[in-house]
């Protein structure tokens, strides 16, 4: 059963995490979230960087559909420097 905690928001906008849910959650500072509202609902769900046998599972995929449409090391080049354009 989910552990349940008051918390109230700061003249900032901040939200303190209680202490026994950051602890039982093993959250760090610095650690982030994706922050999802609808109504008077707020769900934080925590952001995690993949484990390095998943990432390299999502590189062999994308490499794989890459070479299927024909995408070339320039192609890459080309939509890195149009994304720093923007």
């Amino acid at each position: 059963m989910a552990t349940l905690s008051t918390s109230k928001l700061s003249s900032k906008g901040q939200v303190v995490i209680p202490e026994d849910i950051r602890n039982r959650l093993g959250l760090q500072p610095g650690d982030r979230f994706v922050v999802a509202g609808e109504g008077d609902t707020i769900v934080f769900k925590v952001l995690s960087m993949p484990a390095m046998d998943q990432f390299s599972g999502l590189i062999a995929q994308a490499q794989k559909v890459a070479r299927q449409i024909g995408f070339t090391p320039a192609d890459i080049s080309d939509a890195i420097r149009l994304a720093r354009k923007s």
